[in-house]
């Protein structure tokens, strides 16, 4: 049993799979509420299944790009039960993540790329894309988005667009036929199940001792206004 956890962004969701199923998940979409549900989800799930803390395999985070803030809450949670209960901890890129559970969910043309955006500031956004079956295309970065990006991709392919990041590149990049938007996805512990089922299969596992949050740019704190 593999209980799986994702904050990377506005959403806290977790999940419990078994041997690459999902049993079970509970997730809410609102800001900056990581820090008050994240515990007592992981408990009610445990709960619900008339299991115990023990019975728990190994924990896997979504390890990011994402939220500074979020990721930090997750990766703290996953490492502090991996200490309380010596289990093996799996990190689970965000990106990577999305493109598979947006494949689950969603009829798509094989022949579609995927791209996964998570918002960063202004026209910013954590991206990267990936094929149909997971294999990468592009590699994880942040792009400032401009109507020349993804041009050579969007040339020859279809490409879904989708996360928290891509409502604000509709208008940018949504005039080429090529470009398919989808800004209802949200982040779901639940897209981490068949990854997190390899990486324990595969036995790899992070040392939690030294393993922090892929944050892709340092943090930035913002100045507080004089008043």
């Amino acid at each position: 049993m593999i209980l799986q956890i994702e904050t990377a962004t506005t959403t806290c969701s977790v999940a419990l799979a078994a041997d690459g199923e999902l049993i079970s998940f509970k997730e809410i979409n609102e800001r900056n509420i990581h820090a008050e549900v994240v515990t007592v989800y992981i408990n009610d799930l445990i709960k619900q299944q008339n299991a115990t803390y023990d019975n728990i395999d190994a924990i896997a985070v979504s390890c990011g790009p994402g939220s500074y803030t979020g990721l930090r809450i997750g990766v703290s949670t996953a490492k502090g039960l991996c200490f309380a209960l010596d289990k093996p901890l799996i990190a689970v890129n965000t990106l990577e993540a999305m493109a598979k559970g947006v494949a689950q969910r969603i009829d798509l043309s094989t022949d579609t790329l995927l791209c996964p955006m998570i918002d960063a500031r202004r026209m910013e956004v954590y991206t990267a894309v990936y094929k149909a079956d997971g294999t990468l295309v592009k590699p994880t970065a942040a792009e400032i988005i401009t109507d020349e990006s993804f041009a050579d991709l969007l040339s020859n392919n279809k490409v879904l667009f989708f996360g928290d990041g891509a409502a604000k590149c509709i208008d940018v990049l949504g005039q080429n036929p090529n470009a398919l938007f989808d800004t209802d996805f949200s982040n779901s512990a639940r897209d981490l199940t068949a990854l997190a089922q390899q990486k324990f299969a595969d036995k790899e596992f992070e040392d939690v001792a030294y393993f922090e949050p892929y944050y892709l740019k340092d943090f930035i704190a913002g100045k507080k206004a004089n008043v």
